[in-house]
């Protein structure tokens, strides 16, 4: 009876310790084709979106060891899509995004630590336009199976980052406010 007892107490656990350590799996690869970054704000008062079509992004994320994990993501920024090609255009010149002289944006994670209900507080260094600022976000892990979504926001000044020179330095015009939203799908190892 104590054997039976042993072995069912065995079988249980690793039974109950599956799921545990399936979902302790560290997620790395990105799906590119439904992942994507967007962002938000206000011109004149009226809010308006756009999004980058092309970025990349590294992860090693482990739920089991946050403090351990890193994520960065590059995005091209002459891969702007405002809705209009002649804005598009517009924001790769000098006075806005520059892009002929820097062609990507770059945030690296610095700290991740869980908040608790699949969130995490993610840290990190954001470079736009040879510019770096310590950024911090909110960022939700909603697991799928073998993969794995990440959704947050993250707010920035476009004057912090020189986004917006000369003429269009006025904040009438177009608010300093933008929001980065991001949404990333990952594949376990």
């Amino acid at each position: 009876m104590k054997i039976q007892s042993l072995a069912l107490s065995l079988l249980m656990g690793s039974v109950l310790a599956a799921p545990l350590t399936a979902r302790a799996a560290a997620y790395t690869a990105i799906q590119q084709d439904k992942s994507h970054i967007a962002f938000g704000y206000k011109q004149m008062g009226v809010g308006m979106q756009g999004q980058f079509k092309k970025f990349s992004a590294v992860l090693n994320f482990d739920p089991a060891k946050p403090a351990a994990s890193k994520a960065e993501l590059t995005v091209d920024i002459a891969s702007i899509d405002t809705g209009s090609a002649e804005t598009n255009d517009q924001v790769s010149d000098k006075d806005w995004f520059n892009t002929k002289q820097y062609p990507t944006a770059r945030f690296v994670s610095g700290a991740i630590k869980p908040l608790g209900g699949n969130r995490f507080q993610v840290d990190g260094k954001l470079t736009i336009k040879g510019r770096t600022q310590a950024v911090s976000t909110v960022a939700t892990m909603t697991p799928q199976g073998a993969m794995a979504a990440f959704d947050g926001a993250l707010n920035i000044k476009r004057a912090d980052f020189a986004i917006g020179e000369g003429d269009w330095r006025d904040f009438g015009t177009v608010a300093n406010e933008i929001q980065i939203k991001f949404h990333l799908l990952a594949r376990a190892k």
